[in-house]
């Protein structure tokens, strides 16, 4: 609560009055409420697409999964195959294992693994198979974000 905020409604202490002394708990709550709302939990999810191919439209592909992963399913995206190739080349054998494994290294931190596609590539597997042995929630889109059960 702002300093502005406190001088009109009170610290919301024990007696919760507000800056004329009148007892307001109906004003902290809503407040404090508005508050809370700001810090509801978004789950880290690694984003799981093709890049090796169609570079450039696997590219654009995973910008959409991450975007619909934060703005219609209230998530934090992380697709590393939009941030290595910027510094890693993809065509280097070592810099490609050094990608991969940074991947698995984030993947390590992030809540759930959302897969995208039924064109699941090599790095792609290993993402989803190393999910899978952390116990992970992994859960699966179409290329049109529309989400399918599986039997995992």
């Amino acid at each position: 609560m702002n300093e502005q905020m406190r001088c009109k409604y009170g610290t919301g202490g024990v007696d919760k009055k507000n800056s004329e002394g009148y007892p307001d708990p109906t004003a902290y709550e809503a407040l404090t409420n508005i508050k809370k709302e700001d810090k509801v939990f978004k789950p880290l999810v690694y984003i799981c697409s093709p890049y090796a191919g169609d570079v450039e439209r696997n590219t654009e592909r995973a910008k959409v999964y991450s975007r619909f992963a934060v703005i219609e399913r209230n998530a934090i995206a992380f697709a590393p195959h939009l941030l290595f190739p910027m510094y890693l080349s993809d065509d280097d054998p070592a810099e490609r294992e050094l990608a991969l494994f940074m991947d698995i290294v984030f993947l390590g931190k992030c809540n759930e693994l959302w897969v995208f596609g039924e064109n699941i590539t090599k790095g792609m597997q290993m993402e989803i198979d190393k999910a899978k042995k952390r116990r992970m929630t992994i859960r699966y889109f179409t290329e049109d974000m529309e989400e399918v059960e599986t039997c995992n």
